[in-house]
């Protein structure tokens, strides 16, 4: 009995560091396809655009590795593989729903959400990267 709590809790812990690592690989994601420095444009700048896409990205992952990790292999060293091939199948298809988005719409999606100025466009891309999130969910389950 202690031994599966211990196993399970550790098991827990690697999947919560692969979890963490997939959300940072979401952060620098978005800080490549926006202009300028995400850190600043959020921190220092306080710019509402880019912070609603960063979010939608960074529960995005989050769901997508907590639908992988629910409907785990019993085998923990596929489970964990299988969670680190969909978060990253996650992140491609959100930069793919991005890029996509950008090319249907006028400008420059990159510009409109590093504006300082609050546009619409920012809810609608955010909307996008969740969506594609949701969908390699559904791939998951």
């Amino acid at each position: 009995m202690l031994g599966d709590l211990l196993d399970g809790a550790w098991q827990s812990i690697v999947f919560g560091m692969v979890g963490v690592a997939l959300m940072a690989a979401g952060f620098l994601l978005v800080d490549l396809l926006t202009p300028g420095k995400l850190r600043e444009l959020i921190w220092v700048r306080r710019n509402g655009n880019a912070a609603l896409l960063l979010a939608a990205n960074q529960l995005g992952i989050a769901g997508i590795v907590f639908t992988a990790v629910l409907t785990s292999y019993s085998s923990f060293t596929k489970g964990l593989a299988s969670t680190v091939v969909f978060g990253l199948v996650g992140l491609l298809v959100m930069a793919l729903a991005f890029l996509v988005l950008d090319l249907l719409t006028p400008g420059k999606l990159g510009d409109v959400i590093a504006a300082d100025e609050p546009h619409p466009a920012a809810r609608v891309s955010a909307a996008t990267h969740f969506g594609a999130a949701l969908i390699v969910c559904a791939c998951i389950a």
